[in-house]
């Protein structure tokens, strides 16, 4: 709530600034704005920029350092015996002082230390954000005086705006960027420590997951297996009867909408078929287990075949259905973006509208089509919550859709749940699952890149 109103505030001054330089560069020039090298609004624009982005660097630079100086005061505040514990004991310690802090209730007595600790956490919280939005606000109120004092008929402020504004896109660019290489990193290494304990032959060829093991060496427990072999099986199996679903039915749909349907039908239709692409995963986790695992149970059952209450089928029929939209608004886009001169040369020649289709649009559009299909087939990996609620937690190796199996992505949910350690071959097979569906996810989109630039030279 206090950073809300810190933001409010923030945005506030930068509309203030961005009035203020304008009518102070229309003042400069005497009313008369062709006096101005620049428009009043990239003065405006200068303002404004000087006004928000100080300030914008001080909360970003407050967020990142705030909490590690908070929790080495807190920490440094603390008796001896409390701090003087592994990581592993002094990161539940934080995160215990972090929920008391919180106003998290404690199950017993809870620790006379750890309440006094969050006492003074949330009084160096407290305090350091009134100074950091109090330094905020004199860095924007700063750079607004200062921008506005800098204005000038002749000065150059389109400029430096798209100046300003490049190096903003370029730093945007390389946090992206930097993100992606970070996490591929911390997936790499902390699969590098998994495969010293467990085997990358048994990881990759392994058939049996059951990734169970002792938390403490006095414990009597399983050594786990970790196999990854059928949850990648049942990954590519329940995909397989998703885009067996959305395929079809998306091409066909796009197809209609784009060559068949008025522009009445289109305007009601497609905006009704894309509402599936908002409904929550949970909501069709719902549907998958309260209506479509039962039908699926009972119409199996009737058929004298053994349908498991948790099955492939239901999961993949239903996440076929949610990922439709992203086949056919995709195609349907890509089809009306195919020149009407090629349809009307076929049309000329005396094909029909089905064989223009079929000859003309569909092969000119081809490496769209194949683009949408790889969304919504990376959608369909990705999905867990549909998989969790339909096709159950069994890491079954089948290709029967009937039985139940469990996915990659659903695995490593359960796999960062729980009270084992962090440090554990348990844990840190989520990151391997993590890392091997990320190569899986990159060999796809390489193939896919070679199709659509196959099929793009040849309809250039």
């Amino acid at each position: 709530m206090q950073l809300t109103i810190l933001a409010t505030t923030l945005l506030l001054l930068t509309l203030i600034g961005f009035y203020l330089g304008r009518s102070r560069a229309v003042a400069s020039a005497g009313g008369n704005r062709r006096q101005l090298h620049s428009l009043p609004g990239y003065h405006g624009v200068y303002v404004a920029l000087w006004c928000g982005l100080p300030a914008l660097f001080i909360v970003a630079l407050w967020l990142v350092v705030e909490p590690h100086v908070i929790e080495a005061l807190v920490l440094s505040g603390l008796p001896e015996g409390m701090t003087d514990v592994g990581p592993g004991q002094l990161s539940l310690l934080i995160n215990e002082i972090r929920n008391a802090a919180n106003g998290v209730s404690f199950f017993g007595e809870p620790n006379p230390a750890v309440v006094a600790a969050a006492e003074r956490y949330n009084a160096l919280h407290q305090i350091g954000f009134a100074a950091m939005g109090v330094v905020a606000a004199a860095a924007a109120i700063g750079g607004l005086a200062w921008a506005r004092r800098r204005i000038a008929p002749n000065m150059r402020a389109r400029n430096r705006v798209e100046k300003a504004i490049m190096a903003i896109l370029i730093v945007l660019s390389t946090i992206s960027v930097l993100t992606t290489i970070g996490i591929v990193l911390s997936l790499l290494f902390e699969s590098i420590r998994f495969f010293s304990r467990v085997p990358v032959t048994e990881f990759l060829f392994g058939l049996q997951w059951s990734p169970q093991t002792a938390i403490r060496e006095d414990q009597v427990g399983s050594s786990g297996a970790f196999g990854a072999v059928p949850l990648f099986a049942g990954t590519m199996l329940i995909t397989l009867i998703a885009m067996c679903v959305a395929v079809p039915v998306g091409l066909l749909s796009a197809i209609y909408l784009a060559d068949y349907a008025s522009p009445r039908v289109r305007s009601v239709v497609k905006p009704v078929l894309e509402v599936l692409a908002g409904i929550p995963t949970v909501v069709y986790g719902f549907f998958a287990a309260l209506t479509v695992a039962p039908f699926v149970r009972d119409a199996g059952a009737s058929a004298g075949l053994d349908v498991a209450s948790f099955s492939a089928l239901a999961a993949g029929l239903v996440m076929g259905i949610m990922i439709i939209p992203y086949v056919s608004s995709l195609s349907d886009d890509v089809m009306n973006a195919v020149p009407q001169t090629l349809r009307d040369g076929s049309y000329a020649l005396g094909a029909t509208k089905s064989e223009t289709i079929r000859q003309v649009v569909f092969p000119a559009a081809l490496p769209g089509i194949v683009g949408a299909i790889l969304l919504a087939v990376s959608r369909a990996i990705g999905e867990t919550m549909i998989v969790v609620m339909a096709a159950g937690l069994a890491a079954n190796l089948t290709a029967n859709p009937l039985e139940a199996v469990t996915t990659v992505t659903v695995q490593i949910v359960t796999l960062l749940v729980g009270d084992q350690e962090f440090d554990s071959a348990k844990t840190l097979a989520a990151f391997a699952l993590g890392l091997l569906l990320f190569c899986v996810t990159l060999i796809l989109n390489i193939i896919a890149l070679r199709v659509v630039r196959k099929y793009r030279e040849k309809y250039d």
